[in-house]
């Protein structure tokens, strides 16, 4: 039987890389946290990272990746892969990485993602082609994993026309699309696919807590208008949220179906945890506007675990811990190559 000891998991000094690390700890392994210069502060603190490399910046990962190699670790995404390091060129990792690459292009792609969700009969807000077919409240949303920064809001292609000015001809604002605003309740799912044991696994929920939209309800819409407050979704933090009972048949439903639709995709399909991103509206419809195709944020109140991973493990069980129990179960039953992508 092969060994865990043999093995190190590796992630970026960012977004979940705590819970990663510690979840990773917690299953037996050595671990690896690659940081920006000046940002190793929090993986010392909390003693989460046996080995700690500092780079300039995150673009340098692959100037340190034979290290990995030659150290046996398993590299694990997480949003700020996507983000600093970008779709096309984590394809190009070569050290061993959790979960198929592949699919990390069409979460960063919107009209991929579109399709992906519609071939899984997922619910989806409306979509315009241009910004002149605008007929009703819209959000604005960029290509790309960068936590909300420069949504906006519109609801005539005038308002879009005068508030794109603002992003117009900046970097990574080149291509966007334009969604139906749903009034609701925003609901995050987190999901765990193991292809192990082949079994799906709701995680949890969070809502997003954004700057300013949910602080700019303080401020009185008199002092809004004078003060000329644009709102913005630029995430800050998350907080837990548990959902009815009632609609966990559907939740569960949904990640089978994404899951499902997934497999035509890419090799192998969507493996690992997921996140699907919407809205509950008032006759209980869920909408979801994107997928996470990889662990999210969200799932960083749930270190100790949630009130679901309870009902399951009856142990603390975060979804960064439930990742490398599948780590140490494939390495353990000789399947590694299984969640490798």
């Amino acid at each position: 039987m092969a060994d865990i000891k043999d093995y190190k998991i590796a992630t970026l000094g960012s977004h979940t890389a705590l819970q990663i690390l510690k979840g990773a700890k917690d299953e037996g392994f050595k671990t690896v946290c690659i940081c920006e210069k000046g940002r190793e502060k929090p993986y010392i603190s909390y003693d989460v990272a046996d080995e700690i490399i500092s780079i300039n910046n995150f673009n340098e990962y692959f100037e340190i990746e034979e290290k990995l190699i030659k150290e046996n670790s398993i590299v694990i995404p997480h949003g700020s892969f996507v983000a600093y390091i970008g779709a096309e060129k984590v394809k190009n990792i070569k050290a061993m990485h959790y979960g198929a690459k592949g699919i990390l292009e069409w979460e960063s792609n919107r009209t991929k993602e579109r399709r992906w969700l519609l071939d899984a009969k997922i619910k989806l807000p409306k979509v315009f082609s241009t910004p002149d077919d605008i007929d009703c409240p819209v959000i604005i949303k960029f290509h790309g994993a960068k936590g909300g920064k420069g949504y906006f809001l519109a609801n005539t292609p005038k308002e879009f026309y005068e508030r794109y000015e603002e992003y117009k001809g900046k970097e990574g604002h080149e291509k966007y699309a334009i969604q139906e605003y749903i009034v609701g309740v925003p609901v995050y799912s987190h999901y765990f696919y193991s292809k192990i044991t082949g079994e799906l696994e709701v995680m949890g929920f969070d809502k997003r807590y954004e700057s300013n939209a949910d602080s700019i309800g303080r401020i009185a819409a008199k002092d809004q208008r004078d003060v000329g407050i644009r709102t913005t979704y630029t995430i800050a933090g998350n907080s837990p949220l548990v959902i009815r009972e009632s609609l966990l048949p559907e939740i569960f439903a949904m990640g089978e179906r994404v899951v499902e639709a997934s497999k035509k995709l890419v090799d192998g399909g969507l493996f690992g945890p997921f996140c699907l991103e919407g809205v509950i509206d008032p006759e209980l419809n869920y909408y979801v506007f994107e997928i996470s195709a990889r662990i999210v944020a969200g799932t960083n109140p749930y270190i100790n675990g949630s009130p679901y991973t309870w009902l399951k493990y009856n142990e603390p069980m975060s979804t960064g811990r439930r990742l490398a129990r599948d780590i140490k179960i494939a390495i353990e039953s000789n399947q590694l190559e299984k969640v490798l992508g």
